[in-house]
């Protein structure tokens, strides 16, 4: 897979049940994805939207065709590969924020480094300059449950960027929040992408924030279709 791709999908069937009971989500699915591209998912609900995202992202297996992340065969990885993988390059923004109820801001801004194997101290520089960037400075020590929802869609973004990662993942992210406050998570998405390079690819509903992205995906009968 020539280097410069982020993403490269091809020939990607998915289906789950046999004989008669046999359900198609996924058909023929093509996609090739640049660095620092913007890109929506859009389609009705049911359509498949979460589940190529769970599997562009080695969280869900495909039944036939090939993935490749940053250039390695997603098929052929075991889960342990496809964990340091995603350790390494990826981040994840999900609608319910998954957050670690019982850390801080600081804290599950920090954990992906740890986990990573990055110090203390410079995983704890790194969290603290994510989170002032994100107007949360004044929130560092405290647990989810004392943020507001839009404070904790901050927090997680904080944490999917965590370790400049090459790609991040994001499903319904503004799906749970205000109109003020979703439109202010899109320009934080959008600003840190300019400023990391960052790839985004985002599951939404959100017709304003598929408008903003460079490429729109539309999944429709198991087939993805590019719109103008």
């Amino acid at each position: 897979m020539p280097a410069e791709n982020v993403l490269e999908v091809h020939h990607l069937n998915k289906h789950v049940g046999e004989g008669d009971h046999r359900l198609s989500i996924l058909t023929g699915v093509e996609l090739v994805v640049k660095p620092a591209q913007t890109i929506a998912l859009i389609g009705e609900s049911g359509s498949g939207k979460s589940t190529l995202l769970g599997i562009l992202a080695g969280l869900d297996d495909g039944s036939e065709g090939d993935v490749a992340l940053l250039g390695q065969s997603l098929p052929e990885m075991d889960e342990e590969g496809r964990a340091a993988l995603r350790a390494q390059n990826v981040g994840f923004v999900f609608q319910s924020f998954m957050l670690v109820p019982t850390l801080n801001a600081l804290e599950n801004v920090q954990l992906p480094a740890l986990l990573r194997g990055d110090s203390d101290a410079s995983s704890r520089e790194q969290a603290i300059q994510l989170l002032q960037q994100l107007g949360l400075g004044e929130r560092l020590s405290h647990l989810p449950a004392q943020l507001s929802g839009g404070e904790q869609q901050r927090v997680a973004l904080a944490r999917a960027f965590s370790g400049r990662p090459k790609v991040l993942f994001a499903d319904e992210p503004t799906g749970n929040l205000d109109r003020q406050t979703g439109e202010r998570i899109v320009d934080l998405l959008f600003s840190l992408n300019r400023d990391f390079a960052t790839t985004l690819i985002l599951v939404t509903h959100d017709e304003q924030l598929a408008a903003r992205c460079e490429r729109r995906l539309r999944l429709r009968d198991g087939k993805l279709w590019e719109e103008a």
